[in-house]
């Protein structure tokens, strides 16, 4: 078992901040800067270098630090075997799923509904980040499994098929561009707004686009936007186009409030996938979950 004092270096350490880490633990900063002086008194070192308002992990914190990561994925490993040999043994146990929007706003709230009703004693949480930081955070262990739109992936990750999703050219109701049928060729000529950078919806555009010659470049990007909600809501009061996954706008699209915008020869899917780091495959409480998930969705289809 971790020690109460190595889970909270673990949290300093892994946020870099006293203050941060005191709100995330429920914990006056005092109490917690005791703790720390504790660890640093028993291992005879500093185990953070303060810079003013800044903190950094030394040589040897930076060692506790990355044992107390394997420590935790060993502890995990062994409840979860002990539970196969007596089912009486329930520790407490934590879920970290961070997804992107578009998976987090509309495809994990009636699983996770139904997983938590059936699997009361445990306990989960959800980063809700664009693709590119859920990839960051499972690296950094902050996160237990993710779910992203990814085009680029990492070597020290492994991705495993989730569903297709859809991305259309959308508009309002009241944008000139609702009765236009377009070509690629059409699009440097229109005004748009997009997702920001490090998105896995903007990045399946971008591909699709290049692969029709036409560069991101080239458009009128009116702005970029960070989430799908504020895209949406720029374009439901603008009369711009937008690329806007499907499963985010069933409802506008029933209301008649957006508008499909057709674009010949041009079709946008993106994948979804689950995603591990590599050396954790054999987790069970996230392979579990991951075939939850999976067939939530395969008995819908």
């Amino acid at each position: 078992m971790l020690s109460f004092r190595h889970k909270l270096f673990a949290e300093v350490a892994r946020q870099l901040s006293f203050t941060k880490a005191s709100q995330t633990l429920f914990i006056s900063q005092s109490a917690l800067s005791k703790h720390v002086k504790a660890l640093e008194f028993f291992y005879k070192t500093a185990l953070f270098e303060r810079h003013g308002n800044s903190i950094s992990l030394t040589r040897a914190g930076q060692i506790l630090y990355t044992k107390l990561l394997e420590a935790g994925e060993l502890q995990n490993e062994l409840h979860q075997e002990l539970q196969l040999v007596n089912e009486n043994f329930q520790p407490p146990t934590g879920l970290a799923i961070g997804a992107s929007t578009t998976i987090t706003l509309y495809v994990l709230p009636p699983v996770l509904s139904t997983y938590l009703r059936q699997h009361p004693a445990i306990r989960i949480s959800v980063l809700n980040r664009n693709s590119d930081t859920i990839q960051k955070a499972l690296i950094d262990h902050e996160i237990d499994v993710g779910i992203v739109e990814s085009i680029t992936r990492l070597t020290t990750l492994t991705y495993v098929p989730f569903m297709t999703d859809d991305v259309l050219a959308v508009c309002s109701r009241n944008s000139p561009l609702r009765e236009r049928t377009l070509t690629v060729q059409d699009l440097p000529g229109i005004p748009l707004a997009l997702r920001e950078t490090g998105s896995g919806t903007l990045a399946v555009v971008e591909k699709a686009l290049e692969k029709k010659g036409v560069s991101l470049s080239n458009l009128q990007v009116l702005i970029r936007l960070g989430g799908t909600e504020a895209l949406k809501n720029f374009v439901l009061a603008d009369t711009c186009l937008a690329f806007m996954p499907k499963r985010a706008i069933l409802k506008e699209l029933a209301d008649g409030e957006l508008v499909e915008v057709p674009i010949r020869d041009l079709n946008v899917q993106r994948e979804f996938y689950f995603i591990q780091r590599k050396g954790t495959e054999n987790n069970r409480l996230v392979n579990e979950f991951i075939r939850f998930t999976k067939r939530h969705y395969s008995l819908l289809a």
